[in-house]
């Protein structure tokens, strides 16, 4: 997470702002202060986690947004009318609103910037304040290194390994990862088409990682830097003089 942002954050927060904290990797809303809703790209939405696997059609929840989105609404709407219960909604939000906040907050969001008044058309489900945001974030973070230090593997394709997976002690949710780690997917993908929080896939991916059953994407080696010229290198009794009868000869030679 960058120091802008959290500063940022911290002092919307205290200023009881309400609006959009808006940076490249996503968007966080903010309530008298408090968060009450987040959006990434990397992150699927209230609407995935609700509609995948048939909890919620996903016509309920196209009717709920159009009916009651403009009113700003939407979560209101679907626990009034029945659709969902206001617990599992509120269960619902608090995942999607943690899990987008991890990535819109992360520290390769890029520089934020904040649109006063915009209110998210779901509507007031369970605001949560700054500093329990920031500390769920740093959490996250200090877990995926303590599960595999290599947060390239978040981002990098997701590359099984030749290794006999019936052998080794995988879970039904990283089989489910690993059915679809073709190479091309990353993480955040996968989590799209499974319908689930993009961070508790990362968890999944890393520990398969440290088990060897995906590989880690290789670190880009340092570029060496060019060799300094001897004449550079070595120094002189007078040194400034002998530097600029060095730099005349080096120009005159490219003439």
């Amino acid at each position: 997470m960058t120091a802008s942002a959290l500063t940022t954050l911290t002092d919307l927060a205290a200023e009881r702002a309400t609006g959009a904290l808006l940076a490249d990797s996503g968007v966080v809303y903010l309530v008298d202060g408090e968060v009450v809703h987040a959006e990434s790209p990397a992150a699927p939405g209230i609407d995935v986690l609700l509609t995948h696997g048939g909890r919620l059609p996903a016509e309920s929840w196209q009717e709920a947004v159009d009916r009651a989105g403009p009113q700003r609404r939407v979560g209101s709407f679907l626990v009034s009318s029945g659709q969902v219960a206001g617990g599992e909604l509120e269960i619902c939000h608090l995942s999607a609103l943690f899990d987008a906040a991890y990535f819109a907050l992360s520290p390769d969001g890029g520089p934020v910037r904040f649109r006063s008044g915009a209110v998210h058309w779901l509507g007031p489900v369970r605001p949560v304040r700054v500093a329990a945001v920031e500390r769920e974030i740093r959490r996250r973070r200090a877990l995926l290194d303590r599960l595999w230090p290599r947060p390239e593997a978040d981002t990098a394709p997701v590359v099984p390994c030749d290794t006999d997976v019936r052998a080794a002690a995988v879970t039904c949710r990283q089989r489910a990862v690993l059915s679809l780690a073709d190479g091309v997917r990353t993480a955040t993908a996968i989590a799209w088409l499974l319908g689930r929080p993009a961070f508790h896939t990362l968890v999944d991916v890393r520990r398969l990682a440290a088990a060897g059953l995906v590989r880690t994407p290789p670190v880009a080696p340092a570029r060496a830097a060019p060799p300094v010229p001897p004449w550079v290198a070595s120094p002189s009794a007078d040194p400034d003089i002998a530097l600029l009868r060095r730099l005349r000869d080096a120009l005159e030679a490219q003439l």
